[in-house]
């Protein structure tokens, strides 16, 4: 068996890593807010659709690996990242505000992409995801559940990037106005609790308040942490729309990797590990994420996001709305009531 496509493929997949992870290091990256996963995907993209298929055949084996071993990996190691020490810090509020949101969001997104505009349900549940939770990682983390193909992965991370990236400026004219109506730390649970990626919420805190920033980042920090349940609820959906009867046994996938990456969470609020090798493990794991968004990159096709056509981003912005003014109504009912 040739074992060179394998190893040429994950070298080359981690070539185009470390210089997105470079690029996403600079001054322009930080100022306009552009994570490496970000750059990745479109370095990806870039070379994908102009010089890979030329040598494609010689490392293809190591950028499917890439996909999708590297990716539930890093997902994995994620669980680093947090600790349920996290949750007493913003209290019961947050989390029941992060709850709702993330069940209301990506049921709202399914019935509007699926039910309205129909669209493909791969793509509406991936939208969802990342609206829901954690922006293109939660796509990421939701593409092994789905199945779906890497063009419509691509599409979804797109439309969440976008909106995300709309937040960081509108969500600071917000504060303003709204500073009558609820405090700096109720604004942060719902910075943390709408916004899609955490490089956004963090963005956009430090743009208003040092409160504001540390509610947003750990109400955030707590949404992530529902990943696992996320994924293990959408593999049922999945399951149960695949047209299985009542009367018919039925076996729902379980993403272990989900499971696993709540074992890693629960084992890291015990602080065993040296704080420097569990920051190790959580620059490998920002490695892993970067290179699987590079080898997703590599594997979608323009022509196939072209065909999607202009529904998804309908969908993106009529999330996003959900997301500003739903989210705010929920956030301000649950603080008069909590």
């Amino acid at each position: 068996m040739d074992t060179r496509p394998f190893y040429f493929g994950l070298i080359f997949i981690a070539i185009i890593a470390i210089l997105a992870n470079y690029l996403g290091n600079t001054d322009f990256s930080h100022h306009y807010h552009i994570s490496a996963l970000i750059i990745a995907i479109l370095l990806g993209m870039a070379i994908g659709n102009t010089i890979y298929p030329q040598f494609s055949t010689q490392v293809e084996k190591g950028v499917l690996f890439a996909k999708g071993a590297l990716l539930r990996t890093g997902i994995v190691l994620y669980g680093f990242r947090l600790t349920f020490g996290d949750i007493a810090d913003v209290g019961l509020n947050a989390v029941v505000t992060d709850a709702i949101m993330l069940i209301s969001t990506f049921f709202f997104t399914a019935l509007l992409g699926i039910r309205y505009l129909k669209m493909d349900k791969q793509l509406v549940y991936l939208t969802g995801a990342g609206c829901s939770i954690c922006g293109a990682a939660a796509v990421m983390a939701a593409e092994p559940v789905t199945k779906a193909e890497s063009h419509k992965v691509s599409v979804a991370i797109a439309v969440v990037v976008i909106f995300g990236t709309l937040a960081i400026f509108t969500y600071p004219l917000f504060y303003t106005w709204s500073q009558h109506l609820i405090n700096a730390h109720q604004f942060g649970i719902y910075v943390g609790s709408s916004v899609h990626e955490v490089a956004q919420v963090y963005a956009i805190g430090e743009n208003i308040d040092p409160i504001v920033a540390n509610t947003a980042v750990i109400s955030k920090i707590i949404r992530v942490m529902m990943l696992a349940p996320f994924l293990l609820m959408l593999s049922w959906l999945l399951t149960r729309s695949n047209g299985v009867s009542e009367n018919t046994s039925h076996k729902i996938t379980i993403p272990w990797f989900a499971v696993l990456f709540i074992g890693v969470a629960i084992f890291n609020s015990f602080d065993l590990l040296p704080k420097e090798l569990v920051k190790l493990f959580v620059e490998i794991d920002s490695f892993l994420l970067i290179s699987s968004m590079a080898a997703l990159g590599l594997t979608t096709q323009a022509s196939a996001i072209k065909k999607a056509g202009l529904k998804p981003f309908v969908l993106g912005i009529l999330t996003y709305l959900w997301l500003v003014v739903g989210g705010f109504l929920v956030n301000y009912g649950i603080s008069k009531l909590i």
